[in-house]
């Protein structure tokens, strides 16, 4: 297949290339600077105007769209502009390319955000009865979904939104690294009340669940990303100590992770909202998760870089 990634040098964007080049797919990606990349053709555009690069969409299998600015920051208002503009822009310009295409991608997937379901303590989210919620980030999801379903391409486009919960891998900079050093610092304690729910998915499994979608045209619409064992905060940081070889934490009080978010410069929403989100659509249409439980995600993780200190058990060898 040829499939063209819009943000291809991103977390996501490199994990997702580098999993349809290891099946032998031909991979574009689309960047706003020039880079040096192993598994996909890098192509420049600045995601707010149409260019040569549009040609690249001609024939496509896919075109997955994983462009916009960091959340992971302070909502001030030039971040807020920021996160905004650079999702709708992108969103809009690829929709303009698509419909001038001649032979135009089979499938548009455009990146979402499982954020955009309200703080729920008390029951799961799902695509078909989950409730929006309120606040910043649901705004951006909703205007972001909004720009990508007016989006006017050929009728032979299949369009889904994928709403991502929190893609766990054990690289630098992402999350899983950051709990694990907490821990290893001794602060890998329940964070706020330990009670708000945190959905999650392995790097693995939001890789397949992707290659799924395009290969299932029943899939269209919204496809929560997640996977189907949510946990509480509390479990979340109890695996990762596990992980860790580290028997306590201290927990964090809501005013210390202010003053911790403040210091690093992003929000707390992105610790103290509850996540409840479950995948209705994938699981209802077979697609099974090699990694639907938490504790043994992590450590394979860990086991998958050759990091991690004890040894492999018979149920993670067999999920490998």
């Amino acid at each position: 297949m040829k499939i063209v990634i819009a943000g291809a040098n991103g977390f996501l964007g490199r994990s997702l290339a580098r999993h349809f080049a290891d099946r032998g797919h031909a991979v574009i990606g689309l960047v706003r600077s020039p880079v040096n990349a192993d598994h996909y053709r890098p192509v420049l555009w600045d995601g707010a105007v149409l260019g040569t690069w549009a040609a690249e969409l001609e024939g496509a299998e896919a075109l997955i769209n994983l462009a916009g600015r960091s959340v992971n920051c302070r909502y001030h208002d030039r971040n807020r502009a920021a996160i905004f503009d650079s999702r709708l822009a992108s969103t809009r310009i690829l929709g303009d390319a698509v419909a001038l295409c001649e032979e135009p991608p089979r499938v548009w997937i455009n990146s979402s955000t499982a954020t955009i379901y309200r703080h729920a303590e008390d029951g799961p989210q799902d695509e078909f009865e989950g409730e929006i919620g309120k606040g910043f980030s649901v705004e951006v999801a909703k205007a972001w979904e909004k720009a990508f379903f007016a989006a006017r391409v050929p009728g032979t486009v299949r369009k889904v939104a994928v709403r991502s919960a929190l893609v766990l891998a054990h690289e630098p900079g992402t999350v899983l690294a950051y709990l694990l050093g907490l821990a290893r610092c001794g602060l890998g304690g329940a964070m706020g009340s330990g009670r708000q729910m945190v959905s999650w998915i392995h790097l693995d499994d939001f890789c397949r669940a992707v290659d799924w979608v395009i290969r299932h045209g029943q899939c269209d619409g919204v496809v929560n990303l997640a996977s189907p064992g949510p946990v509480p905060n509390r479990d979340l940081m109890r695996a990762v100590r596990r992980a860790a070889r580290v028997p306590f934490g201290i927990p964090s009080a809501r005013w210390m992770l202010e003053l911790g978010a403040f210091a690093m410069r992003t929000e707390t929403e992105l610790i103290l909202k509850s996540r409840w989100v479950v995948p209705s659509r994938l699981t209802a249409h077979g697609f099974r998760f090699r990694w639907p439980s938490l504790p043994e995600a992590i450590e394979g993780l860990l086991l998958q870089r050759g990091d991690h200190p004890r040894r492999t058990t018979k149920k993670i060898a067999a999920a490998k």
